[in-house]
């Protein structure tokens, strides 16, 4: 980690900063061991020097066309019908969170893959430790570092309004939700899911009632979204009709949510492009005792029967898929057959994670659980369950120790992430998608302001700051 004249000597005058302004020469001494370094200071760097990464960074990627932009456009051609026969992954990426993202870069380098969204659930931003300024740092660091050069779709997933505290005391609990979408757009999530799915009241009598309080509540923070934008970015905003985990999700149900959201929608604004649906998935799968997944009864015809609802009626991307990363492996092909339009991974690279953390650290971090998280402990839950529940919640007070993993098992641990981030691409279909990104998303250069502590004493070498080798 780095103070700011060290940061300023990274990279020679392949990058320079002159003025509050970067301008990189040459860009391939961005993917070298130097891009480590920054990444390493905007996460676990001193408050200025993790700032001033943070920035640099940030203006870095402005230059060299790393830019984090909205899927919008993309979703919104697809719901015209002008393409198709993918699913786009929304990866939640929770822990050793740069090797991770570069794992997913090369793959998209390889593939020609340019439809593919990095995520962060509001659950996840607490328990990993990850803000949404690092985060995005984060993803756009590996980026730079694997060579990728196009849009990258960052998505703030599930900002989900959580019903007990609604009952409570609704205001504060939407105006947490609020104060989420503005600090995470304004770190760069251009993508974000509104999940008021929590709040849909099945002993109605009628669908229009159970989903009333889903789009009222969702419009009130989809307004919010809007507010913030920055000029020549529509955010992609996705809604939620069925919370995973809960009965699946029926078109009756589907067309009451999207005809209540478009009446109550203020002229002019733009709406959703996505709708997350429930066909027979759970957040994280669900273990046995002896530490096995159970089956999923995955509604394939559901599921499709819902995406087209979504294209023909209303225009959108088609239905979202939660839950589908402990999904076997065959059943990965059939989304884009049945032209789902997204689907959410995220707990099966966290189980890869744990799978090759030495031995003696993976204990460490059990023994961790057994009393930190011992109160989420079931009577029935085997020492299996009880870790596979709870492990995640490490992710965050270990953090610096997964980034700094041993060489062997990060190596290990890299190549296992390349083989299946290219299997679920594969699937899914997204390989040659850069052309549709190319094509239909449009990313404006959005410059940020240096912090104001980074003195051009601090900031400028005799040619204004260079960042050297």
């Amino acid at each position: 980690m780095h103070d700011i004249d060290t940061l300023n000597s990274l990279f020679g005058d392949a990058v320079r900063v002159k003025d509050g302004r970067v301008t990189v020469a040459r860009p391939e001494v961005l993917a070298t061991a130097k891009m480590d370094e920054l990444v390493r200071t905007a996460v676990f760097g001193e408050p200025l020097a993790r700032e001033y990464a943070r920035w640099l960074i940030w203006e870095v990627g402005q230059a060299a066309g790393v830019r984090p932009s909205s899927i919008h456009e993309l979703y919104m051609a697809r719901g015209r019908g002008e393409i198709g026969g993918f699913t786009v992954p929304a990866i939640n990426v929770r822990g050793a969170s740069y090797d991770t993202a570069r794992s997913i870069f090369r793959t998209a380098l390889r593939m020609k893959a340019g439809a593919f969204i990095l995520e962060i659930a509001r659950s996840e931003i607490a328990y990993t430790e990850q803000r949404p300024a690092e985060y995005v740092a984060v993803m756009i660091a590996a980026a730079l570092r694997e060579g990728f050069r196009a849009p990258i779709f960052i998505q703030g997933d599930h900002f989900q309004v959580n019903h007990k505290k609604y009952a409570v005391a609704p205001v504060p609990e939407v105006d947490a939700v609020k104060a989420l979408v503005r600090e995470a757009v304004g770190a760069g999530f251009y993508n974000i899911d509104i999940d008021t799915s929590t709040l849909v009241d099945l002993g109605k009598p009628t669908h229009l009632e159970q989903q009333r309080l889903n789009y009222e509540v969702g419009i009130d923070i989809l307004k919010d979204v809007r507010s913030v934008e920055p000029s020549g970015v529509t955010i992609s905003v996705g809604g939620e009709i069925g919370e995973v985990g809960t009965e699946n999700s029926t078109v009756e149900e589907l067309e009451a949510y999207m005809d209540g959201f478009a009446k109550a929608l203020p002229k002019g604004m733009a709406g959703l492009s996505k709708i997350s649906v429930q066909s027979g998935t759970s957040h994280g799968g669900v273990v046995l005792a002896d530490g096995t997944m159970a089956d999923v009864a995955l509604d394939l015809d559901t599921l499709e029967t819902l995406s087209k609802v979504a294209r023909d009626r209303y225009g959108l991307a088609g239905a979202v898929q939660h839950g589908a990363s402990t999904l076997p492996d065959a059943a990965f092909n059939n989304f884009p057959k049945r032209e789902t339009a997204e689907i959410h991974l995220a707990t099966n690279f966290q189980n890869m994670l744990f799978e090759h953390l030495p031995g003696a650290m993976r204990n460490e971090i059990y023994a961790w659980l057994r009393e930190s998280a011992q109160e989420e402990r079931k009577p029935t839950d085997s020492d299996e369950q009880f870790f596979y529940k709870t492990r995640k919640k490490a992710l965050g007070p270990f953090k610096q120790r997964l980034w700094d993993l041993p060489v062997e098992t990060r190596q290990t641990l890299a190549a296992t992430y390349d083989a299946k981030f290219r299997f679920l691409f594969e699937q899914l279909g997204i390989g040659d998608t850069a052309k549709h990104v190319a094509t239909y998303v449009k990313a404006p250069e959005q410059h940020r302001v240096m912090p104001a502590d980074a003195t051009p004493a601090h900031a400028a070498a005799p040619d204004d700051a260079d960042l050297s080798d």
